[in-house]
């Protein structure tokens, strides 16, 4: 999972950025000013001057507001009443600004949006994002640029909405905007100590964008650079060894995305397996590895520098599936058993396979690689020599999803599967298939 925090002057461009950012990324973009702007709006539609903090305070209970995401767009009802563009006024900015000064007009708003980002990769655009909101954020920026270039930019704004309005009165409001932000009291608007200062007076919008899925894409690489100081001892310390025990031929390389995030669908034949990929595949792999592994004194160390996600295989792990989807969603390769067991010495296209590969792929839509782990029968089980087959990434689309659900993971699953075993040469074998006919 991965926090964006963007803080930042009226008119750097805060949301319009983080909107492209949220769909490059394919996470959920909040935009938090939207909320003080309804809570703006509703003040100045029951006459009730954001400057009177009493009167404010006392209206709170009765302002009733639901976010919610629709197609990852976020909309707002305030009162039952969709807000749309009417939050977008300079009257309502103002107000905004002036209720967002007070206490508990902030504490009205926290738990909603840190509540959205205690389950949700997001990204979320404000002033005190960083701060105060989500101290803890992978990713902070502070986002800014010279009052003219942000006076320019908000005034071509609020022209083409229609909004009539003149350069030098957005100038003036936004002056006293940035006064009253970054001095009040409570959350001022200010640069946390751990946030990257990005000035985009000279960049496009495109320019920016570019210059913050850089900022992500180190900041992903930082997370992780455990798990690829490991690999690398693994591919060129102990691999040597294991190309003397468990010779290995790998198929099929020109197959592997040179970026971007995948899924990796497996059978699971035994322990090595988890070397065998990672040794066929160019970037880090993360697992999803059972709680057992976990709790091992030395294999609990491992697995979490191999940057594997705990599940509990015991029952629904809910935890470990919203990991998985905001893993595959920030980018990195994922790796998954649909078996959920070894099966040594088994054809994979005659055991039974677990639909949470689909679930995961649905709500990442990310593309799913097939690899196949193929071992030779010999008497002595550390001189199997192995093969490992990469087939062709399927799509979102090549997976048949449409609406989700259960039956659709579950198909996404036996077609990837399905990939699997063919690339194997593993066919169903006759006996199965009539006890398959027999339970439908």
């Amino acid at each position: 999972m991965i926090r964006i925090a963007i803080d930042g002057p009226g008119g750097a461009g805060k949301s319009s950025l983080a909107k492209a950012v949220a769909k490059k990324l394919g996470i959920i973009y909040v935009d938090t000013g939207a909320l003080y702007r309804s809570v703006g709006l509703y003040m100045l539609k029951n006459g009730i001057s954001p400057e009177d903090t009493d009167r404010v305070i006392a209206a709170l209970p009765s302002v009733s507001l639901e976010m919610k995401f629709e197609d990852g767009k976020q909309i707002i009802l305030l009162c039952g009443e969709e807000v749309g563009e009417s939050i977008r006024t300079p009257e309502v900015s103002m107000a905004a600004s002036t209720v967002s000064a007070i206490k508990e007009v902030r504490e009205f708003l926290l738990a909603t949006q840190r509540n959205i980002a205690s389950s949700n990769s997001v990204i979320m655009d404000g002033r005190d994002i960083g701060t105060v909101i989500l101290p803890d954020a992978e990713v902070k920026i502070f986002l800014t640029a010279s009052p003219e270039a942000r006076a320019k930019r908000r005034y071509e704004e609020l022209k083409a909405k229609g909004v009539e309005t003149s350069y030098e009165e957005v100038f003036k409001q936004m002056e006293e905007r940035d006064k009253n932000d970054s001095t009040r009291e409570i959350a001022p608007c200010v640069k946390a100590d751990d946030a990257i200062l990005l000035d985009n007076s000279k960049l496009t919008a495109d320019g920016t964008v570019k210059a913050v899925l850089k900022i992500v894409k180190k900041t992903v690489k930082r997370r992780t650079r455990k798990g690829p100081i490991f690999y690398l001892f693994f591919k060129y310390a102990i691999r040597p060894f294991y190309a003397l025990t468990l010779p290995l031929k790998v198929i099929g390389k020109e197959n592997i995305p040179k970026d971007g995030p995948v899924i990796i669908c497996s059978n699971h034949v035994g322990v090595h397996d988890v070397f065998m990929l990672s040794f066929a595949y160019h970037r880090q792999i993360h697992f999803l590895a059972k709680t057992e592994w976990f709790k091992s004194p030395v294999m609990g160390i491992i697995v979490r520098m191999f940057g594997a996600i705990e599940l509990d295989r015991g029952g629904k792990d809910v935890g470990a599936l919203k990991n998985a989807i905001s893993a595959s969603k920030s980018g990195l390769s994922l790796s998954i058993f649909p078996q959920g067991h070894r099966y040594p010495d088994v054809n994979p296209a005659d055991t039974p396979i677990k639909s949470g590969l689909g679930l995961i792929a649905y709500h990442s839509r990310t593309p799913i690689l097939p690899m196949c782990i193929k071992t030779g029968k010999v008497r002595y089980r550390f001189l199997k020599k192995t093969e490992v087959i990469i087939g062709k990434p399927l799509s979102f689309e090549e997976l048949g999803f449409q609406n989700g659900g259960f039956s659709e993971y579950k198909a996404a699953t036996e077609k990837a599967f399905d990939a699997v075993c063919k690339l194997g040469g593993y066919e169903k074998s006759s006996a199965n298939e009539e006890n398959t006919e027999g339970k439908n």
